[in-house]
């Protein structure tokens, strides 16, 4: 990932394969989530099933274990698979979606910052 504002507190990371469940990944059993510190610019996942997913990342700077809001607009850092464009909340599954196959796949997230 690039792009963090700081090395301060948690990378929070959820993979799903479950449009549902993106971005937040809370209801989704299925998800693969990592939590590193923010000085870990590399995550890798190994035997992940063949299949369609989306990352969604949060800078997790205070260690709270969530994304921190004022009046809906994100605090703290996001990105997300592909970086998408984003608008008014977050983007669509399909527009984060990539495949992963017998072949090992880089996805390179850049951390956005509103405040």
């Amino acid at each position: 990932m690039t792009g963090l504002r700081s090395d301060k507190g948690m990378i929070r990371v959820c993979l799903t394969t479950d449009p549902a469940n993106f971005p937040g990944c809370v209801d989704d059993r299925h998800a693969i989530t990592r939590s590193v510190p923010a000085t870990q610019r590399d995550i890798r996942f190994a035997g992940i099933a063949p299949g369609t997913y989306t990352a969604s990342l949060i800078h997790d700077e205070n260690s709270n274990a969530k994304l921190d809001t004022f009046a809906g607009i994100p605090r703290e850092g996001f990105g997300f698979s592909r970086n998408p464009r984003i608008g008014f909340g977050p983007p669509r599954f399909s527009a984060a979606e990539f495949a992963v196959g017998a072949v090992a796949q880089t996805q390179q997230v850049t951390m956005r910052y509103m405040f």
